[in-house]
């Protein structure tokens, strides 16, 4: 067994060339040929954060006197939904409060995308960002709004293209203060 990343390749394929066969097509005819490989391919890295903990992303720490509000605003995030495996796409905007210790930015890109390469909903991957920064990191509130397109939602079911669902989770003060959720809200909004 070949495994990519914890992904077992050669079973995807097959399953591919099942899933091909079983809608009436010819997994042997050009175009399809080398659609298995190049599906299990995708698929170890859209489900390759299901093989680590996205947290750890958070270790490499640097002291800071500042407990100013840290926002990274439009950040790109693809995820798959876990109900129908198609995509979700759109934008996570992150923020939190350090308490004496900073994080690199781009690791809050790398915790992002962690929990985003797994099957999810999305309501539980804005949970999880916003978890990972106020009880991992240590910080003293964080919040995630993401915004998305659900494909589920524009090629199936209520087929409404277009439709943005926003989810939010807040810790730490962010829930206790009211003043500093809102002027956060706002920085998001922008």
């Amino acid at each position: 067994m070949s495994e990519e990343r914890g992904i077992d390749v050669p079973r995807i394929e097959r399953a591919v060339r099942e899933i091909l066969l079983s809608i009436g097509e010819d997994p042997g005819r050009d175009g399809l040929v080398e659609t298995p490989q190049r599906v299990a391919d995708a698929y170890a890295h859209l489900f390759s954060g299901l093989h680590e903990d996205p947290a750890n992303n958070l270790e490499v720490t640097f002291a800071a006197d500042s407990h100013d509000t840290v926002l990274l605003r439009d950040l790109p995030l693809a995820s798959m939904c876990e109900h129908h495996l198609l995509p979700f796409v759109g934008k996570a905007h992150v923020a939190y409060v350090p308490e004496e210790i900073v994080v690199g930015l781009s690791e809050i890109v790398h915790l992002v995308d962690g929990f985003a390469h797994r099957p999810q909903l999305q309501e539980r991957l804005t949970a999880q960002i916003a978890g990972a920064l106020y009880e991992t990191l240590g910080s003293r509130g964080s919040v995630v709004v993401i915004e998305a397109e659900q494909l589920c939602m524009t090629m199936r079911g209520a087929q409404k293209p277009g439709t943005v669902t926003v989810t939010s989770a807040v810790r730490g003060i962010f829930d206790k203060e009211p003043g500093r959720r809102a002027e956060i809200m706002a920085l998001i909004s922008r």
